[in-house]
């Protein structure tokens, strides 16, 4: 299992310095997010963010949890995504997901919408031209909210055949599953209780589900909170999400106390393993 870290507060330089930290302290991935209007809290560009990242790390992968592509033109996703895998040396992944409508990124502007269907629509088309934009060939593309005719982007991806992409998934729910199925990682959620953390038995469903239906699928990613660098605590709760195909632990502290200073001292502790 590789361990990943969310910088979820602080000052855009703060976030990039956290990066550091987290390479300096043996983690495999830094995560920035996504979002543009969200109460009174502070946010920052996840691709400046990731860029930054990108020129004083060498080793972690990068990413943000997550993209809400539906809010974003795929063109230029395709090209910020691009430039931050050559800037990297090809550790960038895209996570991707509907997004939070409590976002003023989507409910406070006009023409974004909220509704649920269209954005999975939008979502879906965004990918397929993701997909398209990186294989080096001319991109020629009509949906039903987006045209492409006739671009090509130059150079391609350091990273072949794509820049990984990972995708929130409601388990049970078909359509979810199924666009997770077709990319390279997911990120499993209970649309019966989405609060519930994820268990064993949860996950080998999820992961028996996929290989049923031989999907392209290659990461299975966690979220959660551990306690620190504690290895009775890894071997108890860790340890058999593995065993059951988890690939991704990412530390996610939303919660207070979540602040830099707090972020900073869980990150030197080390993962948890």
């Amino acid at each position: 299992m590789k361990y990943g870290f969310i910088a979820s507060t602080g000052s855009a330089r703060q976030m990039v310095e956290l990066a550091v930290e987290v390479e300096r302290a043996g983690w495999d991935g830094f995560f920035a997010w996504d979002g543009i209007a969200i109460g009174s809290m502070e946010m920052y560009d996840p691709w400046t963010i990731l860029a930054a990242a990108a020129v004083r790390t060498e080793r972690v992968t990068l990413g943000a949890m997550v993209f809400p592509l539906s809010r974003r033109r795929p063109w230029k996703v395709a090209r910020e995504a691009l430039t931050i895998d050559h800037l990297s040396g090809g550790r960038l992944v895209i996570p991707v997901g509907l997004g939070a409508v409590d976002d003023g990124g989507f409910s406070k502007v006009s023409p974004e919408t909220v509704d649920r269907k269209e954005r999975a629509e939008l979502l879906d088309e965004t990918l397929a031209i993701l997909d398209l934009a990186w294989s080096g060939k001319q991109v020629d593309f009509v949906g039903k909210h987006y045209r492409v005719d006739g671009l090509r982007f130059e150079p391609r991806p350091v990273q072949r055949p794509r820049i990984p992409i990972w995708v929130v998934a409601s388990w049970p729910r078909p359509k979810s599953m199924a666009r997770a199925a077709r990319w390279d990682g997911i990120m499993p959620s209970l649309s019966v209780d989405v609060t519930r953390q994820l268990t064993p038995a949860d996950l080998g469903e999820i992961t028996g589900w996929l290989r049923d239906r031989d999907a392209s699928t290659r990461d299975v990613i966690i979220e959660g909170v551990s306690p620190g660098d504690d290895p009775g605590w890894a071997a108890e709760h860790l340890a058999p999400l593995a065993d059951a195909g988890a690939t991704w632990w990412i530390e996610s502290r939303w919660e207070a106390p979540n602040d830099p200073a707090t972020l900073l001292e869980r990150v030197r502790q080390g993962p948890p393993r």
